[in-house]
């Protein structure tokens, strides 16, 4: 089974434009989400698909491999899906370019998923809430998973609804982490179904496949991460030895 790696980095972002070439540790953040994705042991390749000739420039500089995509995709599920519509490969993991803390180890055991169960067509990766706050906190997407692992709902409501006010520490809660694998053929159909209407209601993309009907598995992790959306959590990310 063949497997690669694509990061979608675009320039454009309404909370922090060009987030993906911010300065940490001497490096621009997406070589460092580059760099770490390279030491997986099951990617044959790593790509960085972009748009934007900065992007372009700066990954080249450190040695990357990139694609050049159209502009007007909505979402990094269809860079990636342009990315990869010529490349020979059976899984695509979808690495955001601003997780410049994610572990290889997340990478391999999304990919191992593919390898033991074959009908799998996409799956996530997801974290154990160990936080209340981040358990009432909107922009923390929360997943309530079935008895095979499979996800059921994805929410930025705190969910399951703790109904008899049970010690936060005694339930059994998920987090999700942005990172995504697909068997190539699953992803190039995904790109053309209709965005559906809890997609647009919760603003999250993966609603769309559920609402269809297939199933996403998960892999859950102890590994932390911090994906950087504002110039405040780019301060968190400073704060740690990278």
């Amino acid at each position: 089974m063949i497997a690669i790696g694509i990061i979608p980095a675009r320039w454009g972002s309404t909370r922090f434009e060009g987030k993906v070439l911010a300065d940490i540790g001497g490096k621009p953040m997406i070589q460092h989400v580059w760099e770490r994705t390279k030491k997986s042991q099951h990617l044959k390749e790593v790509l960085i698909a972009t748009d934007d000739d900065r992007i372009k420039n700066a990954a080249q500089k450190f040695g990357a491999s990139v694609i050049m995509t159209a502009a007007s995709h909505p979402s990094g599920t269809d860079r990636i899906a342009e990315a990869v519509s010529r490349i020979e490969c059976d899984v695509v993991v979808n690495i955001q370019g601003d997780e410049p803390l994610i572990q290889h180890k997340v990478i391999d055991d999304l990919v191992q998923v593919f390898v033991k169960n074959p009908a799998t067509v996409m799956a996530t990766v997801i974290k154990k809430l160990t936080n209340e706050a981040d358990f009432l906190n909107p922009n923390v997407v929360k997943v309530v998973v079935d008895q095979q692992g499979n996800a059921i709902y994805f929410s930025r409501a705190p969910i399951p609804f703790n109904r008899d006010g049970v010690p936060f520490e005694k339930l059994k809660v998920y987090k999700h982490l942005g990172i995504y694998a697909y068997r190539k053929d699953f992803l190039m159909g995904f790109k053309n179904l209709p965005v559906s209407i809890l997609e647009q209601t919760e603003k999250l993309e993966q609603l769309r496949v559920l609402e269809a009907g297939y199933k996403i598995s998960t892999v859950v992790t102890d590994i932390e991460t911090i994906g950087v959306d504002t110039r405040d959590d780019l301060e968190k990310v400073l704060k740690v030895q990278i």
